[in-house]
């Protein structure tokens, strides 16, 4: 039996993934969406995203960014969430809100339907002339509060075209979020207020959180924290707070500015790969005094790659992101082997190479949306990675 040269080359490169390291201005665009398989249901929709000046219709600055589409509270409008969409634009997220379902009998599975569309229509067609679909990225995240958390879950049952979910005080649904939860498989992140009297989650995110299906869960309980405080002042939120016990007992800057804190680590790790964020997603669970929580299992990245710059090892890999083929190339070394991980480390694609070429075009075009990292193998020629 023939042995391999175990002098090779081993390359680590985040590929799909979208990093903006610089801080954003924020613009903003309202766009109508048609969904042809509901009867032409027009989904009005505000958009906000990173711009190289703040304001209406201002052009999206240069690069690819993040999908993060985000639904309402019960009778709450997408205005009440200013602090989401301050807290992700400046790092580089394109952040969606529809408006409908806003009134006192909303439809709640119009509402996740409406969700789940957007994340695939946005990433399709953009968001008019100011956003065009080539600046949204691959990775995506389906979100919401109260209403809008509980209607997440039945954008998220069934779906593999998001690549994890957020919910805030999540309200059981008609139909019910925690029977979609049974079928929602994407890392998921649940917030809870310790406080929270309008849905309290022994009643609600706890079961949730007992039933969804994702290998990936976390629940976050923010010590003394409310219902309404997830987002900002809204009269009819702020109304039914106030007629239930008990009250939160911390501000509502202090509840948005915990939630903003474990909200951005996970999203920078499930769609961005930052794998220190992961860690520190991880560390502040443990270290916080603002909440308690539980946890399926931690995040991290897989323990076996070690991340290295390809360029110093003169291997590219294009284009990045991509939407099918991918080019890798060295400029030394015939290539041997190429493997594909998904975030939670699990083997999604590999082959060896025969040809004995420093040149290879793969078809990844099977591989759900989302951030992987490619482990590349060339042939009798050893290089120190570096961290």
């Amino acid at each position: 039996m023939m042995k391999r040269n175990k002098n090779i080359t081993t390359i680590l490169i985040a590929i799909l993934c979208n990093l903006n390291l610089f801080s954003q201005q924020v613009g903003h665009t309202t766009f109508t969406y048609t969904d042809a398989s509901r009867n032409n249901r027009q989904i009005t929709t505000e958009v906000y995203y990173p711009a190289s000046s703040s304001g209406n219709n201002a052009p999206i600055s240069a690069g690819v960014f993040p999908l993060v589409v985000c639904g309402h509270g019960f009778v709450m409008t997408w205005s009440a969430y200013e602090n989401i969409w301050t807290a992700l634009v400046p790092e580089g997220y394109i952040v969606a809100f529809p408006t409908t379902e806003n009134g006192f009998s909303p439809v709640h599975s119009d509402f996740g339907l409406d969700l789940k569309f957007l994340v695939t229509e946005i990433q399709n067609i953009g968001a008019g002339p100011s956003v065009p679909n080539s600046s949204v990225g691959n990775t995506s995240a389906i979100m919401g509060h109260s209403m809008g958390g509980g209607s997440s879950f039945l954008a998220a049952a069934n779906n593999n075209f998001t690549s994890t979910m957020i919910s805030f005080a999540a309200a059981n649904t008609n139909p019910s979020s925690i029977t979609a939860a049974t079928k929602v498989s994407v890392p998921t992140l649940l917030f809870s207020g310790a406080n929270d009297c309008v849905t309290p989650p022994a009643q609600h995110q706890d079961i949730m959180y007992d039933s969804t299906s994702a290998a990936y869960k976390t629940q976050v309980y923010i010590t003394g924290g409310g219902h309404c405080y997830f987002a900002e002042n809204n009269l009819n939120c702020s109304f039914g707070e106030a007629t239930c016990s008990p009250s939160p007992t911390i501000t509502r800057l202090e509840q948005q500015n915990t939630m903003s804190d474990f909200m951005k680590m996970w999203l920078s790790y499930f769609l961005k790969g930052d794998c220190n964020k992961a860690q520190e997603f991880q560390d502040s669970l443990v270290a916080s005094q603002r909440i308690t929580y539980r946890q399926s299992q931690s995040i991290a990245c897989p323990t076996a790659i070690v991340e290295t710059n390809a360029q110093e090892n003169n291997v590219s890999v294009f284009p990045n992101p991509t939407f099918g083929n991918i080019t890798v190339q060295s400029k030394l070394e015939e290539l041997w082997q190429i493997i594909i991980y998904d975030l939670e480390g699990r083997k999604v694609f590999g082959c060896d190479f025969k040809n004995k070429s420093t040149k290879e075009i793969i078809d990844i075009s099977m591989l759900k949306k989302g951030t992987y990292f490619l482990k590349i193998n060339t042939h009798n020629h050893k290089i120190v990675i570096t961290h």
